[in-house]
């Protein structure tokens, strides 16, 4: 995805499982459950962190371990999916590492599996929840865990449509009012190198930016398979989980589940002050079988003072592939490549030669240690606010209109099915077709 290393590769370790094994009895006992704000409060500051992961392949492991690395005193208590094999795998990989092996204490009764997973692991006495799961199914997990008073970590994106994204809003208001951390899953807010690049162009150090070109041009992820290879008698429901990525309702397309990696950052150069348009082009060049996503998607957005950033995004197999960020001010330019953030402005060029740190151990250092604290941090608004304007650029390319951040505020698309259950009849969607396909 943005670098060699492993944990940020989108197209292996992020998206692979790891090795089975089975839950065994950690060394920590597991403390009382906290029934008051005052007392969580209280306790937060020395004791026992009782964490929940939902959702257990590459990225929620990945997520479970920088938990566990954040803090001492996290335990890893229950785990939630939707399969079985997804919790052992983990539970395996997790249970390897000498370092938090004693604090993985995830007994058998406490590894739910099925749709509604999410909601028993938030019940099973639990202070920090970790979401993990398809998008499509964030935004019902965000709301559930702050309507249960839990801090979370969210990751990105969070959600697929519009109505679920608009929900996250609220639900991130609440958190504020709550006092509950939230921290979202837009790992390059939480880069020290990014930090440093994003802070001295906000104080002008290539002046007013006028113009910011974002690529994410990488590889297929998760291609679907073909109808021939579905095992006789699984559900509609069951196979489009299994390949989730390829649904819109599921992932939201590459734009939003991947490259809204670059949008965020390209909220991030404008102070997080939303487009006010965007059109678009794309399509789908490689046969994807039953998937209905695009395999390329080109945005021009808009923002209301006249500044114009273009955001390039495709998955296909290429002969050259590009993660940068390219700025233009008034005073100079700016980019992020390979070789780091580097800033040209007057004759002088920045580059970043502070402390290097894993973006995605930050988080959760930063999670802890604000509830250890009584400092919350909430992401949510602002996680909500960069997935709908991914979102935008998306049904802009879907239906070949002009979309507004007023039409995105008010549009009613919902994309989650009704009544979900492993059993229902759930016909995929066609893929969009620009002109024909309509705005909601």
């Amino acid at each position: 995805m943005h670098s060699n290393d492993k944990e940020l590769n989108h197209t292996s370790t992020r998206r692979e499982f790891l090795a089975s094994a089975t839950a065994v009895a950690g060394a920590l006992a597991a403390p009382t459950v906290l029934t008051s704000t005052a007392q969580a409060a209280n306790a937060h500051a020395t004791g026992p962190l009782r964490v929940g992961l939902v959702g257990c392949g590459g990225r929620g492991t990945g997520a479970a371990a920088q938990a566990l690395n954040a803090d001492p005193g996290v335990i890893l208590v229950s785990m939630g999916d939707v399969f079985l094999p997804q919790i052992d795998r983990s539970l395996a990989a997790l249970r390897s590492d000498a370092a938090v092996a004693k604090r993985v204490q995830v007994k058998p009764e406490n590894r739910f599996v099925g749709l509604d997973c999410y909601q028993k692991v938030i019940d099973s006495g639990v202070d920090v929840v970790l979401l993990a799961s398809p998008p499509g199914f964030r935004p019902r997990e965000i709301r559930a865990a702050v309507d249960a008073g839990k801090h979370l970590f969210a990751e990105k994106p969070c959600g697929t449509d519009s109505v679920g994204t608009k929900s996250v809003i609220e639900s991130a208001r609440r958190a504020k009012e709550k006092k509950l951390s939230f921290v979202a899953g837009f790992c390059w807010r939480y880069d020290p190198a990014r930090r440093e690049f994003y802070r001295r162009i906000h104080e002008g150090a290539i002046g007013p930016v006028r113009h910011v070109h974002a690529t994410y041009l990488s590889g297929p992820v998760k291609p679907m398979p073909p109808t021939s290879e579905r095992p006789a008698g699984m559900s509609d429901v069951e196979w489009q989980i299994r390949n989730w990525y390829n649904f819109v309702w599921l992932s939201g397309d590459g734009l939003v589940e991947q490259a809204c990696h670059s949008v965020d950052k390209l909220l991030w150069v404008m102070k997080d002050v939303p487009p006010a348009r965007a059109v678009a082009s794309g399509g789908r060049n490689v046969p994807n079988n039953e998937g209905n996503i695009y395999d390329h998607i080109d945005v021009f957005y808009e923002w209301p003072d006249g500044t114009r950033i273009t955001m390039a995004q495709r998955q296909v197999v290429a002969p050259h592939y590009d993660n940068s960020d390219y700025l233009i001010g008034t005073k100079g330019d700016a980019f992020i490549k390979g070789v780091g953030p580097v800033i040209r402005s007057e004759g002088q060029t920045w580059r970043y030669q502070g402390p290097q740190k894993n973006m995605y151990q930050v988080e959760h250092d930063e999670l802890f240690a604000s509830i250890r604290k009584g400092e919350p941090i909430n992401d949510g608004e602002r996680m909500a606010r960069s997935t709908l304007t991914a979102i935008m650029g998306r049904m802009a390319a879907y239906t070949g209109e002009e979309v507004t951040w007023d039409q995105m505020m008010k549009s009613q698309e919902n994309l989650f099915p009704e009544n979900l259950n492993w059993n229902q009849k759930l016909p995929i969607a066609p893929m969009a077709v620009p002109g024909k396909t309509r705005f909601q």
